[in-house]
């Protein structure tokens, strides 16, 4: 997901003035928008699916690191 600077840094007042265009925008292209007031970034607009999968992919990888720890403290359970 890389951000596009031409397409994907808007200013507030873009979002105000007409946020259906904004909401297509990431639906469609799957990328975060950043929004601007008076030159600086102030928030980020994503597509609710890409954020849920973003969200349980940290999740997973949360877990993944944490098992790991856990291998390298010698805590494991064998499964039989």
């Amino acid at each position: 997901m890389n951000t596009r600077f031409s397409e994907d840094i808007i200013p507030l007042s873009d979002l105000k003035a007409n946020p259906g265009k904004v909401i297509r925008h990431v639906a469609e292209a799957h990328r975060p928008v950043l929004l601007t007031c008076r030159g600086r970034g102030v928030a980020v607009v994503q597509d609710l699916r890409d954020y849920e999968k973003a969200e349980e992919e940290c999740f997973f990888m949360r877990a993944v690191v944490k098992g790991v720890v856990e291998l390298d403290q010698g805590r494991e359970t064998p499964l039989a």
